[in-house]
Formats: C-alpha cells, sequence, structure tokens
C-alpha cells in the first residue's frame, strides 16, 4: 500500500534485510537460518513490488541465487499492473567473478534477462564473458556508484528497486542517500557472524530514518523505516 511512485532521486529503493537480536546479517555467510516462514513470505511479496531486484556478487556467491520465483497470482497481479510476470535481477559486481552456470544467468527468462552491473576499469575479457549470459551496465570508473547505478536502472524503466543486500551494497546505498525505505525483519536469534546489516563506507556520516510500521508474527519484528535526507556526522 505504499506510495512508491516519488522517489527523491532516479529510483525508489527499497532495502530489504533480516537481522538477528544482536544485529548480525548471516549464519555461516548466509541469511537462511535467520529468515522464518513469514519472512520468506513477505520476502516474495516485496519481490512482486519490484521492478528490478538488485544483489551484490557477493551475495550471489554465497547464497547460489537463483531466478525470481513468483505464483501465478502474483505474476497475473503484475501484468494487470503493467509490469512482466518477474522482474529481473541485477547483479552488482567489480571483479566480474561469478559463477555463469547458475541458473540466475543461465535460464533467465527473455522478459526478465539478468544484468550485470560493473565498472568502466573491469577486466575486459570478463566483460566479454558476461556479455555473453547478460545485459552488462557501466556504471562508474573504478566502482560501481549507486546514482550512476540508479540512472541506468531508471532509464530503462525499472523505477523500485529492491536491495537484497549484501551489507556492503546496502551501505554504500544508504551513503550516496539512495536508500527510500529499509524492511528490516528481526530475528530472535543471537550468535552469528559479525556482520552488520549494513556496513558503511568510511566518513559517511550518519543518515536517519523514520519508523512507518511494525508488524510482529510470533517472536520475529517486521519494521518499515523511511530515510531522512543526510545529516553529516554528529559532533
Amino acid at each position: 500500500a505504499v506510495d512508491r511512485s516519488k522517489p527523491r532521486h532516479e529510483c525508489w529503493v527499497t532495502g530489504h534485510m533480516v537481522a538477528g537480536l544482536d544485529g548480525t546479517a548471516a549464519i555461516n555467510g548466509k541469511v537462511g537460518v535467520l529468515s522464518s516462514e513469514v519472512d520468506q513470505e513477505l520476502f516474495r511479496r516485496m519481490r512482486q513490488i519490484a521492478d528490478v531486484v538488485l544483489v551484490g556478487a557477493e551475495t550471489v556467491r554465497r547464497e547460489g541465487y537463483g531466478l525470481v520465483r513468483l505464483s501465478e497470482e502474483a505474476k497475473a497481479a503484475r501484468q494487470r499492473a503493467g509490469k512482466p510476470p518477474t522482474p529481473p535481477v541485477a547483479v552488482v559486481s567489480g571483479s566480474l567473478e561469478l559463477n555463469w552456470k547458475l541458473k540466475l544467468f543461465s535460464q533467465a527468462p527473455a522478459h526478465a534477462k539478468t544484468m550485470i552491473i560493473t565498472t568502466e576499469t573491469a577486466d575486459p575479457a570478463k566483460v566479454t564473458e558476461a556479455k555473453r549470459h547478460t545485459d552488462v551496465i557501466t556504471a562508474g570508473t573504478d566502482w560501481v556508484e549507486p546514482a550512476a547505478a540508479l540512472q541506468a536502472l531508471a532509464d530503462r524503466g525499472h523505477r523500485v528497486v529492491l536491495c537484497e543486500g549484501g551489507p556492503m551494497l546496502l551501505g554504500e546505498f544508504v551513503a550516496a542517500e539512495r536508500l527510500d525505505e529499509l524492511c528490516l525483519t528481526i530475528s530472535p536469534i543471537m550468535g552469528g557472524d559479525n556482520l552488520p546489516v549494513g556496513v558503511m563506507p568510511e566518513d559517511s556520516g550518519v543518515t536517519s530514518f523514520e519508523l512507518k510500521s511494525v508488524l510482529a508474527e510470533a517472536d520475529t519484528l517486521f519494521l518499515r523505516y523511511e530515510s531522512h535526507p543526510h545529516e553529516g556526522t554528529p559532533q
């Protein structure tokens, strides 16, 4: 029910993350243990509203990312709204060290071909290989710049971007003032990896968020925040 038609910048960017009570974003390198059945349902519903799913290469490597799967009902609802049945996935990678045999690359449907967002200085041979499996977008010289990446997605008609992490990618988008919304699930678990929900670049300052909704199911909390403009580092 949220109006995501008026982003502050190029696109409306929603971050969707899950964390333990101690802030951990993974257990043994993966997020699955943190996610409940209800959280998985929310995960699918958030993908239903997205024009594109954005994810970092490390998350793809660790999680063995697959294609976006939606119910027939969800697909039909998207098509009634003028969208393709499923959204494409865009992977952010400077190194282009990816397993091209993953279904994400080898079996993406024609209406949702997987995209790679990389840099101008990426290895030309790896770029050529990536183009054999995906649509390649260049956004930034030495690192993928959030504003350039989002502008490229907006130019392709993707106005609602769902960022599923990982923490470094989310932190870069927050630092660049490009995260409009954060949907954060708090799982009743402690003792995972020493990895927070967001890893901010150095000297990136502080961004404030406004709590918009709180839901609960059993021992799990579901929080929705919207961000305020960058306010700088506190004195």
